[in-house]
């Protein structure tokens, strides 16, 4: 399957991820009829169409949007999806896929739980401030924006924030066998506090909050694991 890469640009830092997503999670894209052939890379297409949700939210934007960005007509479009929501969804279930393997990977180093998790926490801050953090998180956006009348966007919400969540809870208890976390320490809701500050860091970042004041919340952050 081909892949789009896309440079995001936290500060100093360039990080280049490779968006490639199976077609199995592009649950609301049609499959195509047998040898007919694609008219466009999908995978490209809602990179693309991920960046205008995440600055523009849902319903501020329009097919013409999507389309303009996509560098697509609009009959090609509609060939690959439904409508207009059809488009976000699969949208959504991408930047999911990409996002949650990147911060698998970051975290399959050979450090210490809170080393692992120092690194996690770092990653929110990285993409919090910048062009990247006025962009904002799109699941975050959808929490906002829409959770509440969709029930189907409302739980892939909930299942986006759960797997953050069980990260963040897992390398804690990593921590607490490693001795790099005090076994005392209530790891359920300690990553549950976690998670709380670091999709209020993608709120926040839309701001235009400079890296370094949102960094100034780590140190305070990392004392719940002392």
């Amino acid at each position: 399957m081909l892949g789009a890469f896309v440079a995001l640009d936290y500060g100093n830092n360039r990080f280049h991820n490779r968006l490639m997503i199976h077609p199995a999670s592009i649950s609301n894209a049609p499959a195509r009829g047998r040898g007919r052939p694609r008219e466009f890379d999908i995978d490209e297409a809602l990179a693309k169409a991920i960046l205008v949700f995440r600055e523009r939210g849902y319903h501020a934007t329009s097919i013409a949007d999507l389309t303009a960005a996509m560098g697509l007509a609009a009959g090609s479009v509609y060939k690959a999806f439904k409508d207009k929501r059809s488009i976000f969804l699969a949208a959504f279930d991408r930047y999911q896929t990409v996002r949650h393997r990147d911060r698998l990977e970051l975290v399959s180093t050979g450090k210490s739980g809170r080393g692992r998790l120092e690194d996690l926490l770092t990653y929110y801050v990285e993409a919090s401030h910048g062009l990247e953090g006025q962009r904002g998180c799109l699941v975050v956006g959808c929490a906002v924006e829409l959770s509440t009348f969709d029930e189907e966007v409302a739980s892939r919400v909930a299942a986006a924030l759960g797997r953050n969540e069980t990260l963040i809870g897992e390398l804690i208890r990593a921590g607490q066998v490693d001795g790099s976390i005090p076994a005392h320490i209530d790891a359920e809701a300690t990553a549950r506090l976690m998670l709380c500050v670091i999709q209020g860091l993608r709120v926040v970042g839309k701001t235009g909050r400079t890296r370094a004041e949102l960094a100034a919340v780590l140190p305070v952050l990392l004392k719940t694991l002392d």
